[in-house]
């Protein structure tokens, strides 16, 4: 891992793939670079790629700020009833920093993979930032319509009424928060082993929240969308209960040429049972940016259990 300066900011990164074509995994909300999967990250260096990642900015080892958040009830206030609260900064901000990135490493373009908030800054550096962005993966997110991709209200709720916790806590009841809207194939004791090795590292809950207030207070995403011109892949799981299904249907709708795969047993996460399968689209997908292969226009494959 190496700390470098971009966008005015420092940003902690790690640089794990050998001499292949860059591809850039962003991180979702409060999650640090540590929290790829190992086995994830290894199945695309395997396929050639050179794979980065990264802390965004307020989380992890990047550069942290001070700016007061609002309060959970003003969040899932604007949340519920489409209001923009006030934000110190935006996803357009974070999509900013990560082409800052890539400029400071000396890479012209990358393929570009997100999961969650990833996927909402990795889908506005497609459109903001387009001639960085090679070929586009979005993972579990949505275009920030606020119509679309919405948090199942019992989720809603748990989270409005989360308590506060010490770090000592932090791990397992991220863990057992996690579980409500993780899929049958997730593997909660390998969620708790990274979670640990994560607050170990780092823990900021208060930048957790800012990156919350940035989603919030971000614009709708389909005007651009529909202009985004890079190869996309769009991936979601039909257990997601924290940005439930119809975020990816809504993101592939507003992408042209886009694909859309979503996996009956996935939930919000990134179970191990599906790595190479995923994997295998992403490079499927950066393919098509290299014009080796195509697809026809919106594209819906539904992965069953066992396929």
């Amino acid at each position: 891992m190496a700390m470098i300066a971009a966008n005015g900011i420092e940003i902690c990164y790690e640089d794990s793939g050998g001499t292949g074509e860059p591809l850039l995994l962003v991180m979702g909300l409060g999650g640090q670079l540590t929290d790829w999967p190992a086995g994830f990250v290894d199945a695309l260096i395997g396929r050639g790629f050179r794979v980065i990642r990264f802390d965004n900015r307020d989380i992890g080892l990047s550069t942290e700020f001070d700016w007061p958040v609002p309060s959970k009830r003003q969040l899932l206030a604007g949340f519920v009833a489409n209001r923009p609260v006030e934000a110190g900064y935006r996803v357009p901000d974070m999509a900013a920093d990560t082409a800052g990135l890539l400029d400071a490493l000396s890479i012209d373009s990358a393929h570009v993979v997100g999961v969650s908030m990833g996927a909402m800054i990795a889908q506005t550096m497609g459109f903001e930032h387009r001639s960085k962005v090679r070929s586009l993966t979005s993972i579990m997110s949505n275009t920030g319509d606020r119509r679309n991709g919405r948090a199942d209200g019992r989720v809603m709720i748990r989270m409005a009424r989360a308590p506060r916790v010490t770090r000592s806590e932090a791990p397992l009841v991220a863990t057992e928060m996690y579980s409500m809207w993780a899929g049958s194939s997730w593997d909660r004791a390998e969620h708790l082993a990274r979670a640990e090795r994560a607050v170990a590292r780092s823990w900021r809950p208060h930048g957790v929240e800012r990156q919350t207030a940035a989603i919030a207070a971000s614009p709708d995403r389909t005007p651009g969308l529909a202009t985004v011109t890079a190869p996309t892949l769009v991936i979601h799981g039909l257990e997601d209960r924290l940005v439930q299904p119809s975020g990816g249907v809504a993101t592939c709708e507003a992408v042209p040429g886009s694909r859309l795969v979503l996996y009956p047993d996935m939930g919000h996460d990134l179970p191990r049972t599906r790595w190479e399968e995923m994997t295998d689209e992403i490079t499927v997908n950066a393919r098509r940016a290299d014009g080796v292969v195509s697809e026809p226009v919106r594209t819906l494959t539904v992965v069953q259990p066992g396929q």
